[in-house]
C-alpha cells in the first residue's frame, strides 16, 4: 500500500498521552512456592488465616507442571517470598466482588509474609481510562491494602511483542486474515484456518505489517497454533494480537496492535514470577491454554486456582445498567450510596473493616451461590456500633414547646460519646424551652399499646438525658397536619417513663439534608433481565430536611455517627460549608415489637 493505514489514522510516532500515570516500577525478583508459617505480626493484622493448601488444589493439567529445576530457579529469583497479584481491568469502578478478590490476594500475601501486586490488565485501550486507574488504586488503598508494586500489563508490551515473534519463529503462531465470523466458525467446526500453514518468513512479514499499521482493524490477527481438534475450545488457536487504532491511556500511541487477555495474562504472571494466579470460575476453562503458552515459551508456570464470584442480593454491578439508571436520574452515578460499587459503599458509610470481615465470613469456595445482603449489613452494624460516637438527630422534625420552661434559661447536659467507652469522655449538649423531635415520636391520639412516644394525656415520656414530658395539646395547620406540640416538663422525673425520645434544641440546631435509603432492587431479576427497570425501586431515596446537634457541624466528609435510637449516618460528599448532607447508612437492629402494633383498647363503655 502506498500509504500505511497507521498514518491515515494520524497516530504519532511514539508520543505519549499527557495524563497522570502511576509509577511503573519493574522487578523480576519476586516470590516463592514454599508454604511459610504465618508471622506473629501478620497474624495480629489479619486474624483470618488463608490456607494455601486450598490454593494448590486446582485442576491439574497433564504435562505442564513445573520441574524441580524450574521451581528452584523461581525461588532463587524471588528470594523465597510468595507473590500474588490483583489484576483489575481499568475500564470501570471496583465493586463488592473485587473486594472479595482483594481480600483473597492481598490477605493471603499478608497472612503468609508475601507481597501482592496491583496490576492493571490494560490491553483494551478503547474502553480504558486514567480515571479508572486512579479510582481503582484509591479504593484498594481505602480498603486497607498496600500494593507491593503498581504495574500495568502495558509495561510489558515490548516483551509481549518479542515473545510473539518467538512464537512465530518456533512455528507456534501465524497471521490470520479470517473474519471474526469465520474464526468463530472454524473454532466451532474444528477446521483449520486457510492461513494456518504459512511459512515462518511470511508470518514474520505479515506480523510486521500489522505492527507498522498496514492493515485496518479486523483485517489481520495473530493466532497461536495450539490444537484445533482439542476438546477445550480455548485451545483452538486463540487470538494473541489484533489491530486497534486507539491511543492507550498509559503508553500513548506507540502501538497499533494490542495483545489479547488470553495471551497477556499468563505471560505477565510469569514475567512477574507470580506464585498464585487466582481468578474467578469462568476462567477455569483457560487452564489448558494458560499452561500451554507458558510451556512452549519455556516460562515459569504459577499455581492457578479459581474461586466463585461473590454474588450478593440487591447488587446491580453492570456498567450498562448503572449508566441507564444515571441517565434516568434514578441514581447519582457509580458512587451512588445505593450501589455496591466500593465508591458507592464508601459514600453510603460502609467501612473497609466491615467489608473485609464480610469477605472473611463468606470465605473462598468453588460453589456458586448468592449471599444475603443481611449478612453484609450485620457485619457493618457490628463495626459501626463499636466505632461511632453518639449524636442526636431528628430527620423528620416537628417543633415541641415546653410551656413551663423557665423563661430565658438553658440547661447543659453531659452526654457520653459512647455508652460503653467512658474513656472517650462526654460532650456538652444545651437545651432550651423549644426543641425538635421526630414526627414518628408523636401521635395525635394515645390509642396504641405499643407506642410509648408523645401523645396527649397524663402518660410521661422521657427526654434522653433530660426530664419527663407531659403532652397538653398540639397545633395544626390548615391542612390538618400537626405543626407544634405543647408539653410541660418534670425535670426531677417523679415517674418512670417507658421510653426516652431523642431531641435537638432549636437554638443550637444545625440544619441537615437527610437522605434515607431503601433497597434499590425490588427483585434480584434486575441483575440478569434485559428489561431490568421494571425491578428497580425508583423511590429508594427519600430526602427530608432535618436537624442535628451542633457538634456535627465540625465533621468532615465520610465522618460517621450513630443517631441515637434511629440508625447510623455519614457526612456525604455533596456537603458544602453552608449545606450539610447526611446519608442514613443503616438502621439500628429492628425492634420487631414495634411492627404492626395493635391499637390501644379503651376501657370506656360505648
Amino acid at each position: 500500500r502506498q500509504m500505511c493505514i497507521r498514518d491515515r489514522f494520524s497516530l504519532g510516532t511514539g508520543s505519549r498521552l499527557q495524563a497522570p500515570c502511576f509509577p511503573t516500577t519493574r522487578s523480576y525478583l519476586l516470590n516463592t512456592v514454599s508454604l511459610p508459617t504465618m508471622s506473629t505480626e501478620a497474624e495480629a493484622i489479619n486474624p483470618v488465616k488463608k490456607d494455601l493448601k486450598i490454593l494448590l488444589s486446582g485442576r491439574p493439567v497433564a504435562d505442564y507442571q513445573p520441574s524441580a529445576e524450574e521451581i528452584a530457579a523461581h525461588k532463587a529469583r524471588t528470594n523465597d517470598k510468595l507473590l500474588f497479584r490483583f489484576p483489575p481491568e481499568p475500564n470501570g469502578f471496583l465493586h463488592i466482588g473485587h473486594a472479595k478478590s482483594m481480600n483473597l490476594n492481598f490477605g493471603s500475601a499478608l497472612a503468609n509474609g508475601g507481597q501482592c501486586y496491583l496490576r492493571y490488565d490494560d490491553t483494551n485501550p478503547a474502553t480504558e481510562d486514567v480515571q479508572f486507574t486512579a479510582a481503582i488504586e484509591e479504593m484498594a488503598r481505602w480498603m486497607g491494602w498496600k500494593p507491593w508494586k503498581v504495574t500495568y500489563s502495558s509495561d510489558y508490551f515490548q516483551e509481549l511483542y518479542d515473545l510473539a515473534v518467538k512464537l512465530i519463529k518456533d512455528g507456534n503462531a501465524y497471521v490470520c486474515h479470517s473474519t471474526a465470523a469465520e474464526v468463530k466458525k472454524q473454532r466451532e467446526d474444528r477446521t483449520n484456518s486457510p492461513f494456518r500453514d504459512r511459512s515462518v518468513e511470511e508470518n514474520l512479514r505479515e506480523f510486521e505489517k500489522m505492527r507498522s499499521g498496514r492493515y485496518a482493524e479486523s483485517e489481520a490477527t495473530l493466532r497461536v497454533k495450539c490444537d484445533m481438534q482439542h476438546d477445550n475450545p480455548n485451545m483452538r488457536d486463540f487470538i494473541a494480537y489484533r489491530v486497534v487504532y486507539h491511543p492507550h491511556h498509559h503508553v500513548g500511541d506507540k502501538w497499533c496492535i494490542y495483545p489479547s487477555y488470553d495471551y497477556t495474562h499468563c505471560i505477565v504472571d510469569s514475567l512477574e514470577d507470580i506464585d498464585f494466579s487466582l481468578c474467578t470460575l469462568e476462567f477455569e476453562t483457560r487452564r489448558e491454554s494458560y499452561f500451554w503458552l507458558l510451556h512452549v515459551l519455556g516460562m515459569w508456570k504459577p499455581n492457578v486456582w479459581e474461586f466463585s464470584r461473590l454474588n450478593v442480593t440487591g447488587s446491580l454491578l453492570s456498567k450498562r445498567k448503572i449508566n441507564t439508571l444515571v441517565r434516568r436520574g434514578v441514581v447519582r452515578g457509580f458512587d451512588d450510596p445505593r450501589l455496591l460499587t466500593l465508591a458507592g459503599m464508601r459514600r453510603r458509610g460502609y467501612t473497609p473493616e466491615a467489608i473485609n470481615k464480610f469477605c472473611d465470613l463468606v470465605g473462598i469456595t468453588r460453589s456458586n451461590n448468592v449471599i444475603s445482603i443481611k449478612m453484609l449489613e450485620n457485619s457493618l452494624r457490628e463495626d459501626l456500633d463499636e466505632k461511632c460516637p453518639r449524636r442526636q438527630l431528628v430527620a423528620n422534625p416537628i417543633k415541641l414547646v415546653i410551656d413551663n420552661w423557665p423563661a430565658g434559661e438553658t440547661k447543659t447536659y453531659k452526654c457520653p460519646e459512647h455508652p460503653r467507652k467512658p474513656e472517650l469522655g462526654d460532650r456538652d449538649v444545651e437545651m432550651c424551652g423549644e426543641i425538635y423531635i421526630d414526627r414518628s415520636d408523636f401521635h395525635e391520639v394515645d390509642d396504641n399499646t405499643k407506642f410509648y412516644g408523645i401523645a396527649p394525656g397524663p402518660r410521661p415520656v422521657g427526654l434522653k438525658y433530660g426530664g419527663n414530658l407531659y403532652c397538653k395539646s398540639f397545633e395544626k395547620d390548615a391542612s390538618g397536619n400537626p405543626t407544634v406540640i405543647h408539653c410541660d416538663i418534670d425535670f426531677d422525673r417523679k415517674e418512670k417513663p417507658k421510653t426516652n425520645i431523642t431531641w435537638v434544641s432549636c437554638h443550637k440546631a444545625v440544619g441537615a439534608e437527610c437522605r434515607q435509603y431503601s433497597y434499590l432492587l425490588n427483585d434480584d431479576q434486575a441483575a440478569i433481565a434485559d428489561d431490568f427497570m421494571q425491578y428497580v425501586n425508583t423511590s429508594s431515596e427519600v430526602i427530608t430536611q432535618g436537624f442535628v446537634e451542633a457538634v456535627v457541624k465540625t465533621t468532615t466528609v465520610f465522618d460517621k455517627f450513630q443517631a441515637e435510637r434511629f440508625g447510623y449516618y455519614v457526612v456525604d460528599s455533596d456537603t458544602t460549608p453552608d449545606h450539610l448532607v447526611l446519608n442514613c447508612i443503616i438502621s439500628l437492629k429492628e425492634d420487631k415489637e414495634k411492627v404492626a402494633a395493635p391499637p390501644r383498647v379503651s376501657n370506656k363503655k360505648k
